[in-house]
């Protein structure tokens, strides 16, 4: 067995050959919270809760960090729009984030860091940084000098001599305009601490280089984050880490958009779509099946087409594990080991489509013992399908997901008993063969977007696809 990764760095897929044998180390670049999280950001939390799974059911023991860029300059505009404490912005989103994980079903990180929690790792890091020569003070400012290492761009593969300045940068006492801030000098009503070069608050690319250093040490195994964040933020992460001597990350891998009409969803564009919206029109397990199903490498298109069909394919797959619990009259449990089919996929760069294509053969294969009533056959299947969809974090007999809250088990509770003096109607007019007002009630049901299913134990209920 031999797990095997796309490394940005190599632009190739590589062995994984972890840091220290049996171990592993994921550093995730997590949210910063100056607003509420669309699906796109949440997607990225899902790949890699997807990847942590994986390396836990392969017998790896995982330290997961996902840190919080509880500091930055968007999080300090939007507090001045809106007339309140940057911090007060900061928390309200970094709730709404793990709120966002959580109706997911996202394991809950190892440690969960905040940068402004870090300031003296910081502090730290720049100085050794400038003791070597690699950077230096301007104004209060401390910057990266880029030229004092030749390595710099080696993972987006620039040429520094091609590079423009960054626009939003501006010329503030650096050296070259290239070079990037670690610290930006204080500015009236900004949050500030104190340090050897004055007042000031942390650049956004030394946040995670320390943070990183701190919780995973000189050398870990995976740096995870979106496309976006290749370059400048990946690319000034690892410049500095390495300055200071770590090795840093042995892998980096990065997770595609999710676009609307092509675009990369984003709310300065306007298009974004907001979890905590989502999740009341769509059920989570559904959002999750649509977020978590494609290659991560892959861009998803939104559409409430594309939504609504990944409502119905994971549909069938509910249904088959309803069916056979109702005809072995109990739940059955998953099975110790993936089928090799499942393994193979995932081991190949986490290759959740082609795992996603083995569920749904078992559950063909289950359907067909279920019709030939085979209930030994229908029963390892349903095992087997339990167990692939625990790994992905989408089995809907977990206790996850079936231990809903009370109050969604009770209104289903209600529903089910008014559903079922409906179907009771229905069987007495099928009994006396009066099928025309058998098949109204049925139809009645499906514009109220129940789907009715007649089986040998009796007519049953669900929610039709949109």
């Amino acid at each position: 067995m031999t797990i095997r990764l796309y490394d940005t760095s190599a632009r190739q897929i590589r062995d994984f050959d972890p840091v220290k044998p049996g171990c592993v180390s994921i550093y995730l670049c997590g949210a910063t919270v100056q607003a509420a999280p669309h699906i796109g950001h949440i997607r990225s939390g899902l790949n890699f809760d997807i990847m942590r799974r994986w390396f836990e059911y392969r017998g790896y023991e995982v330290t997961f960090v996902r840190n919080v860029t509880d500091i930055d300059d968007k999080i300090i505009t939007k507090a001045r729009e809106q007339g309140r404490p940057w911090w007060s912005i900061g928390y309200e989103n970094e709730r709404a984030f793990n709120d966002g994980y959580t109706a997911l079903g996202c394991l809950p990180p190892t440690y969960e860091p905040r940068a402004t929690g870090h300031v003296t790792e910081m502090v730290e890091m720049m100085r050794t940084l400038i003791e070597r020569g690699h950077a230096y003070e301007a104004d209060g400012s401390v910057y990266f000098d880029v030229r004092s290492w030749p390595d710099y761009l080696e993972l987006s593969k620039q040429d520094l001599d091609e590079m423009r300045q960054p626009a939003e940068e501006g010329i503030t006492g650096k050296r070259d305009p290239r070079d990037f801030a670690m610290w930006k000098a204080t500015k009236p009503g900004e949050p500030d601490w104190e340090t050897p070069w004055g007042r000031g608050r942390p650049g956004w690319h030394l946040e995670c280089s320390a943070m990183a250093h701190k919780y995973l040490g000189s050398a870990f195994d995976v740096h995870g984050g979106g496309l976006d964040l290749i370059f400048p933020h990946h690319e000034n992460e690892i410049a500095q880490a390495k300055a200071f001597g770590d090795e840093f990350a042995r892998y980096w891998v990065h997770n595609a958009w999710v676009t609307m009409s092509g675009e990369k969803m984003s709310k300065s564009l306007g298009n974004s779509v907001l979890v905590s919206e989502m999740v009341k029109n769509w059920r989570p397990i559904v959002l999750r099946y649509y977020l978590g199903t494609p290659h991560y490498r892959s861009t998803i298109e939104y559409s409430e087409e594309a939504l609504r069909e990944a409502e119905a394919a994971f549909g069938r797959i509910e249904g088959f594990l309803q069916r056979v619990t109702e005809l072995a009259g109990k739940t059955v449990e998953p099975a110790a080991e993936v089928p090799p089919a499942f393994a193979e996929a995932m081991d190949d760069d986490l290759g959740v489509p082609g795992a996603l294509a083995v569920v749904h053969t078992t559950v063909r294969q289950g359907n067909s013992a279920l019709a030939a009533d085979d209930k030994d056959a229908a029963v390892a299947r349903s095992a087997e399908v339990r167990a692939m969809l625990g790994v992905l974090g989408l089995d809907p007999l977990d206790e996850r997901w079936a231990g809903a809250s009370e109050e969604s088990e009770d209104l289903h509770g209600v529903v089910d008993s008014l559903v079922r003096l409906v179907l009771d109607q229905r069987e007495s007019a099928r009994a006396r063969k009066d099928w025309a007002t058998a098949d109204a009630i049925r139809d009645q049901l499906a514009q109220a977007g129940l789907a009715i299913e007649d089986s040998p134990q009796g007519p049953r209920w669900t929610l039709s696809a949109r």
